[in-house]
């Protein structure tokens, strides 16, 4: 037999099961707008449509068009992050800004991941990326007391938001949970040794394909290795990034091989990741070009370069941001399983595979 179709999410019973869940989604939005304002904040809008969605090798877009009144049709993209436009910004002259930006991501749906969610971003310029650990922090403990709970959890998960967050260098966390030495494969300039990690990985038992880049070997340890143990009874602060894992970084002052990117992490679940930015336009050219190759060679597509932004980023000062999924946060703060119920008009399911 057939199994029976979930009810869809408007069905009054439906509705009523996820309403808990919702109104905490507005007290926890509110208490942030709060703590962004106390910290002289400007809120922002930037529009979702763009010339480019980003240039990541494993973000997947939504194409459309914009029709003239001649007929021709122009190639836009529904952004992957408000990144580009926000850079515009603070090009132009802002200074700290933050907006809740509804972004778009095509091949993503599982209960951590949805096609449209709302990220929150904001940037602090003449800061260093430090600045946004204390942000980030701050946030979890905002987002607690407005749910009316404690703590963070996750599938039976808990992650007290009270206590400071541990801070985990890459480096220390390939070490200590999969025994492999990640910077002996990164030399000194930042390139990455394929081989070397390779060897590593079969060293530790861990499964890998002969086609794998240096990236895929990358990915593969920190998800299965790393991830399931961050985040637990404290938040947890992954960073320094080997700089091939860092498009958007700038390299560290102390270790050209890392950069200045972290992630944040509770009961084993990725909230946000950050970057000490860069703004050499050049070298951000050249990062840009290296994952569009990635992602022909993976995918088969590639997506254009934003010229305006990168003109932009010339200009730009010295600045850091950070990204942060709004609604996996309202999870962790409601104990919700699926993303589903903290999403007030969710799309609708096709019942593809996922």
């Amino acid at each position: 037999m057939t199994p029976a179709a979930a009810s869809p999410w408007w069905t009054p019973h439906v509705h009523a099961d996820r309403r808990p869940f919702l109104l905490a989604r507005n007290r926890i939005k509110a208490a942030l707008r709060s703590y962004l304002a106390r910290e002289d904040f400007i809120e922002v809008e930037t529009a979702a449509l763009q010339v480019s969605p980003g240039n990541e090798a494993h973000l997947h877009a939504f194409e459309t068009a914009a029709i003239g009144h001649d007929g021709l049709r122009t190639p836009l993209y529904l952004h992957t992050s408000p990144e580009f436009a926000c850079k515009k910004l603070l090009a132009a002259g802002e200074h700290r800004i933050a907006c809740f930006a509804p972004v778009y991501r095509n091949r993503e749906r599982g209960p951590l991941h949805h096609p449209e969610f709302t990220m929150l971003e904001w940037y602090r310029t003449g800061e260093t990326y430090r600045s946004l650990m204390t942000d980030c922090h701050a946030m979890l403990i905002c987002a607690t007391e407005a749910a009316g709970t404690r703590m963070l959890s996750h599938r039976g998960r808990l992650c007290d938001p009270a206590l400071d967050p541990e801070r985990l260098t890459l480096a220390e966390a390939f070490t200590r949970y999969a025994g492999i030495d990640l910077l002996a494969t990164v030399t000194s300039t930042g390139e990455t040794d394929r081989d070397a990690l390779a060897a590593a990985l079969g060293g530790a038992g861990i499964r890998m394909a002969g086609d794998d880049s240096w990236s895929d070997l990358f990915s593969r340890v920190l998800v299965e290795k790393i991830e399931p143990h961050l985040g637990m009874g404290r938040a947890t602060i992954l960073m320094e990034y080997p700089v091939a894992e860092a498009a958007l970084a700038r390299p560290s002052p102390g270790d050209p091989r890392v950069a200045e990117r972290f992630e944040l992490y509770a009961c084993g679940v990725e909230l946000a990741n950050a970057f000490g930015e860069l703004t050499d336009a050049g070298e951000q050219r050249r990062r840009f070009e290296l994952e569009m190759a990635e992602k022909s060679r993976i995918y088969g597509e590639r997506y254009p370069l934003d010229e305006d932004f990168l003109a932009a980023l010339a200009i730009m000062p010295e600045a850091s941001g950070s990204a942060l999924g709004f609604d996996r946060l309202v999870m962790l703060a409601t104990d919700a399983s699926r993303i589903e119920q903290v999403l007030w008009a969710p799309v609708t399911d096709t019942g593809e595979p996922r």
